[in-house]
């Protein structure tokens, strides 16, 4: 009596192979714990604005690198190509004189959003503007049951110059997606766009 396979023996070889490379790639691109402590996350799993888009094309379908800045941020000042848009955080409209900013406040519906997108085993690089709003992010979906959730340490600004005798002093310059070259576009996808279930 003879078994059927349900798969060739030299796809399911090939098949293995992708997946020990990808856990490989994704081993070998991850950066260190960031020196700024608040930008540590529970799942400790950190890559840079160059390694995440290294990693997203070695394997696009395999990686989804998740844009969690506020929606006005993530249309006036460009965002990576193929990154959906949830953000971790909204846009008030509230100016804070004390703080001299506009506040932001918590979305919701960021975790609900995720999982309608996404599994919780899925690789996802988060990105915020420089590193922080990506850890709150990371750490409510690790909370959430998702297992395999990356910080972009550098985000899609990157940090601010530091050097006082720089002309740049003070500008997000250093680091970051679009300071890296990795592609980027102001053009907003209609699937890619922060739309929340209603």
């Amino acid at each position: 009596m003879s078994r059927t396979r349900l798969f060739p023996l030299p796809l399911v070889t090939a098949l293995l192979c992708a997946l020990l490379s990808l856990g490989t790639l994704c081993s070998a691109l991850a950066a260190e714990a960031p020196a700024d402590t608040r930008k540590h996350t529970k799942a400790g799993k950190y890559v840079t604005a160059l390694e995440a888009y290294e990693m997203w094309r070695a394997a696009p379908g395999k990686i989804s690198i998740v844009d969690v800045r506020t929606p006005e941020e993530y249309d006036f000042l460009g965002h990576p190509d193929m990154a959906p848009n949830v953000p971790v955080m909204l846009w008030t409209g509230i100016y804070d004189a004390a703080k001299k900013a506009y506040p932001l406040a918590a979305n919701p519906a960021f975790v609900d959003e995720m999982k309608r997108r996404f599994k919780p085993g899925d690789t996802l690089i988060l990105m915020c503007r420089s590193g922080h709003r990506s850890v709150n992010a990371a750490n409510q979906l690790t909370q959430a049951g998702f297992t395999n959730v990356y910080s972009m340490v550098d985000g899609f600004e990157g940090d601010k110059i530091a050097d006082k005798a720089s002309p740049h002093y003070g500008h997000r310059l250093l680091d970051g997606w679009r300071n890296s070259k990795a592609p980027w576009t102001t053009d907003l996808d209609e699937k890619l766009v922060y739309a929340p279930a209603k």
